[in-house]
């Protein structure tokens, strides 16, 4: 079993750890370079930006899916996407712990979705909470998902909110930490 299967059952690593540097590193490496190339690319030349965007997340580009360069994907082959998702610019990924997000998501302009975290009294030590968004949410501008969260489907996270609790279904959440504003009929 891998670094990061590892990592989604919840093993904490230091980050001098040789299999986490092998492993993970290595994707990072292969990551940052092809999110850096797709940003540097002419918006005009959008085969060559879908071309880097499949390579970067492994074929899944396809059915209506989009991302708006510029934006930053850490580990890209630990991003899991269904039909029809839309990521605004400046979308920042780190997903070392692993992000599925499901069909028809929409995610305005600086999302974060952060699944590694530091241990408290050990900051050289790493751990992961999956993050999972499912069908139809919808975050907006600037909204940060922290790791282990999982938002409803149907959701909707206001702009500028720090989800750090589970969003529900059909629900409306805002602010710093988010709550739950309403629920959607």
């Amino acid at each position: 079993m891998g670094v990061f299967e590892n990592l989604r059952k919840g093993q904490h690593y230091a980050i001098s750890d040789p299999d986490y540097q092998a492993e993970v590193h290595q994707e990072i490496n292969r990551s940052e370079h092809l999110s850096y190339l797709i940003s540097q690319t002419d918006p005009n030349e959008q085969e060559r930006i879908l071309d880097l965007e499949n390579q970067l997340l492994n074929d899944q580009m396809h059915d209506g899916t989009y991302f708006t360069p510029p934006f930053n994907i850490d580990c890209g082959s630990r991003v899991f996407l269904g039909k029809n998702v839309f990521a605004n610019h400046d979308l920042d990924i780190m997903s070392a712990g692993t992000i599925t997000i499901e069909d028809g998501v929409m995610m305005g302009p600086e999302v974060a979705l952060l699944t590694v975290n530091h241990e408290p009294k050990n900051i050289r030590t790493v751990y992961t909470g999956e993050i999972h968004i499912k069908k139809n949410a919808w975050l907006g501008a600037r909204v940060s998902v922290l790791p282990g969260v999982t938002i409803g489907e149907n959701a909707i996270v206001g702009t500028g909110a720090v989800v750090t609790h589970d969003v529900p279904d059909n629900t409306i959440v805002a602010g710093v930490p988010a709550r739950v504003i309403k629920t959607i009929d």
